[in-house]
């Protein structure tokens, strides 16, 4: 599934897109927009997106859980070597010492993460804070045409400013392509 970025530059215009959008066959789970105008959102009944889009949760807390994991790796590691409870500790309570502080770590990074908003957002900000209207169309492969197809004839005024893969990797750099506006590119 990829989500592919638009942004329109009115609510009026954000409201046909979301008809469109519907008759082409895209349910309102897969559709969500981000905006400073949360009432236009709810009068128009459109939806807007959530903390899992805007903040940097998932992100961090994958961070998290892989620094946790990490120390847990060396603090079970420690304890097996300097045996400050003694020489016969089965095995599963280094397992267990892993375990917790990995889920320690991603407890962790989500509070951070909470607190950052999301990444592949960051670059549309400027232009959210502007009064547009980040759409964020989550498409199977057999639609992604269809609706760029659609976009293209029916809402030209709605710019396609990126895509990426919908699978959240915490350590992708989010990168321009040479030569691009600020909002032109797509997410590597």
């Amino acid at each position: 599934m990829k989500c592919l970025y638009y942004l329109a530059p009115t609510l009026n215009e954000t409201h046909r897109i979301s008809e469109n959008l519907h008759d082409a066959g895209v349910d309102d789970w897969f559709l969500h927009i981000v905006s400073k105008d949360e009432a236009g959102l709810k009068r128009k009944q459109l939806h807007s997106s959530n903390y899992l889009e805007t903040l940097d949760l998932v992100r961090d807390g994958f961070i998290g859980a892989n620094l946790g994991f990490i120390i847990g790796v060396i603090g079970a590691a420690l304890m097996m070597f300097f045996e400050p409870f003694g020489s016969n500790i089965p095995a599963y309570v280094y397992l267990i010492v892993i375990a917790v502080a990995t889920l320690f770590g991603a407890w962790e990074g989500g509070l951070f993460g909470v607190h950052n908003e999301n990444q592949k957002l960051k670059r549309f900000m400027e232009d959210i804070d502007a009064g547009k209207y980040l759409l964020l169309i989550y498409a199977r492969r057999d639609q992604e045409d269809t609706i760029k197809k659609m976009m293209a004839e029916k809402h030209s005024r709605a710019l396609h400013v990126g895509s990426d893969q919908h699978f959240v990797n915490p350590f992708a750099v989010v990168r321009r392509k040479r030569g691009t506006r600020r909002n032109t590119s797509a997410v590597s």
